[in-house]
């Protein structure tokens, strides 16, 4: 710590020699040298290159590997490029980014202000086209831009410097304290006027340190220089010096309880990162569900709009044949009213459909009135990717094995033969699950943390003894001691050495120990934490693997559905054709194969989002700092056996 103290300063004439004068500039020099010396920028880029250092080597610890991280907002984020390049309304500079903030007075980073008075000066772009992404890209958007994500990462660098600052506590610490002034004592009866003036000026450099097992150590060196005023004009300096020593040897002595705290904070940041790997899973399944729900309400609007359009040429074909005689007037106003329902079926999908779609563009973190839209080649690809995952439940329907009518009824369960790669054994997925699960790691670690709660607080109940040391050599000076011969070595013969014993009986500790009892209780609540987590886990994998069952046994239905419906449609519109069968018959048909296409795609999606919640939950689900997953399959790594 660095201060000046200055007291009414006043030049007087002949005020003192020219080489006191250079004294005088040269402590006000050095003075602002080291007030100047760091500049904010300096003091934030450290904390950054502490706090990352930091995260890297948690990251090892945790993960096995090191994985970019940075807090900092990417000053090119889509949202702002969206705002701009669309022409979209925004309320001001905020809704761009912390970049384009009108710059303040007195901003304490001048490079930074020259940054963001540049971004202010960038002209408006033209409206551009709709952007279509798919499920990666979203991924990728949602990783930089969504607010939560960019909160949990923040968590975690918080919790970094915390473990900075607790690291702090335990190194060499220097500080400098330099003073300066001018003092007049009107009362001194040593001056021939009764006044004594002069100029004084001590500097004291100080090292201290606090060691693990609770031993704490200060030393300091000082200089002092006293100028005195007319008539005398003395000129007078010293050194001096002294330091202390501080050994705890009962309560609060050792290691396990002088640094505690600092353990505690490894170990959060550790359950920080364990947290944000957590939520990185969590939130990578989320947005693929609303990528699907909006891809879903968008094939749904896709769907209606084709069977409005097929009502439509139903309703023309209809009053064709009633024209011509072939059929009665009341099968005609049965076809438009399904018409005028496929109508406002279809205006609903639509509206449905957008707000579905708001809500992703907001999940993203971008505009909501941002023109996008979805890749519905994502629709292939998931195709593809269940077929060659689940290839027997995608028989050929006419290979499908048809009972007789006189067969014993027998329900048959869901084959073990068509389960997916991740369909594992229940007592094998809880297990990867307890071996893999970074909550139930941090969880059972609390209940360490909590045990060592319960010694610490076990030693406040400890009688107080300390051993205290101290020595001081050496001389001030002042203006009363202006007089005296300047001192310049440290006497170590003439030091003050002092040393002391303290005692303090353990006679009331009420506080301590109902502590000590409240930490037995937080113990027992932190085993019970852990056992509701590991139960909790085990439900949860128990039933994503019902999940993913019924998910499986649904597409093969809904698919075998899809095939059946078009034929139905097919045979319905040759039949009316050839007038033999109604239009009521062809409008069944439709009905169902729209229905029948809705469900075959929710099943799809139902079962590829059942994969990554299995995944999720048992934790092999892996996402990189891009936003972007990595699925492990069973057996890939040592933890799955």
């Amino acid at each position: 710590m660095i201060k000046t103290e200055t007291k009414n300063i006043s030049i007087m004439p002949r005020i003192s020699s020219s080489k006191v004068k250079c004294r005088h500039i040269a402590v006000l020099l050095c003075l602002w040298l080291c007030l100047t010396a760091c500049s904010a920028s300096h003091y934030r880029q450290s904390s950054n290159k502490s706090a990352y250092s930091i995260i890297n080597q948690k990251q090892l610890e945790v993960l096995g590997r090191t994985e970019p991280f940075s807090i900092e907002t990417p000053e090119d984020l889509l949202r702002r490029r969206l705002l701009l390049k669309q022409n979209l309304p925004h309320s001001g500079s905020v809704s761009l980014g912390s970049q384009d903030l009108q710059p303040i007075d007195q901003w304490p980073e001048e490079s930074e202000k020259c940054a963001l008075q540049s971004a202010q000066k960038q002209k408006k772009e033209h409206p551009g086209n709709s952007l279509t992404i798919n499920l990666v890209e979203a991924l990728q958007i949602s990783a930089r831009n969504n607010r939560e994500y960019q909160s949990k990462k923040e968590e975690v660098f918080r919790k970094a410097l915390d473990l900075d600052l607790s690291r702090d506590t335990f190194k060499r610490t220097f500080a400098g304290h330099i003073e300066g002034g001018y003092s007049e004592d009107r009362s001194a009866s040593d001056s021939a006027d009764g006044v004594q003036a002069g100029f004084e000026n001590s500097s004291l450099a100080t090292i201290s340190r606090t060691f693990l097992n609770g031993i704490t150590f200060t030393a300091q060196l000082g200089f002092d220089l006293v100028q005195m005023l007319d008539p005398t004009r003395t000129f007078s300096s010293a050194i001096s010096g002294d330091s202390t020593i501080t050994i705890p040897l009962l309560r609060g002595a050792g290691r396990h309880i002088v640094a505690e705290p600092l353990t505690q904070a490894e170990r959060d940041v550790l359950y920080a990162i364990r947290d944000f790997e957590q939520f990185k899973k969590d939130f990578s399944v989320t947005i693929a569900d609303k990528y699907f729900s909006a891809l879903q309400a968008g094939d749904q609007l896709h769907n209606q709009a084709e069977n409005y359009q097929g009502l439509i040429a139903s309703s023309r074909r209809a009053i064709r044949l009633a024209d011509a005689g072939k059929t009665p007037q009341i099968q005609v106003d049965q076809s438009v009213q399904n018409e005028l329902r496929a109508r406002d079926r279809w205006v609903a999908a639509r509206q449905s459909y957008f707000r579905v779609l708001d809500q992703f563009k907001f999940e993203l973190g971008l505009p909501t009135d941002a023109n996008i839209d979805l890749d519905r080649q994502e629709f292939s690809n998931l195709e593809a990717l269940i077929k060659e995952r689940l290839q027997d439940l995608f028989a050929p329907e006419d290979t499908a094995e048809v009972a007789s009518a006189d067969a014993p009824i027998e329900l048959i369960e869901p084959s073990a033969e068509e389960r997916g790669i991740f369909e594992l054994h229940e007592s094998q997925a809880i297990r990867v699950a307890l071996a893999r699960r970074f909550d139930l790691h941090s969880r059972l670690d609390q209940v360490l943390d909590a045990q060592r709660k319960v010694r610490v607080a076990a030693d406040a109940l400890r009688p107080e003894l300390s051993l205290f040391g101290s020595i001081s050599v050496g001389e001030q000076r002042s203006l009363s001691s202006a007089s005296a011969d300047s001192s310049h070595q440290l006497d170590f013969s003439k030091g003050a050495y002092q040393g002391l014993l303290t005692i303090d009986l353990p006679l009331e500790r009420t506080a301590e120990a109902h502590a000590y009892r409240d930490s037995y209780i937080v113990l027992e609540q932190a085993v019970r934490d852990a056992q509701a987590l590991e139960d909790q886990i085990k439900l949860q994998v128990r039933n994503q693997l019902r999940d993913l069952e019924q998910a499986r046994a649904s597409l093969k239905i809904q698919y075998r559905a899809v095939k059946l419906a078009e034929r139905r449609v097919r045979g319905a519109v040759l039949n009316l054709e050839a007038g033999r069968a109604e239009v009521r018959d062809l409008l069944e048909a439709q009905e169902s194969l729209l229905s029948s296409q809705n469900g075959l795609t929710a099943a799809m999606i139902d079962y590829r989002l059942a994969e990554l919640r299995l995944q999720r939950d048992l934790g092999i689900l892996q996402v990189d700092s891009a936003g972007l997953w990595h699925e492990t399959f069973p057996g890939e790594s040592d933890h799955d056996t």
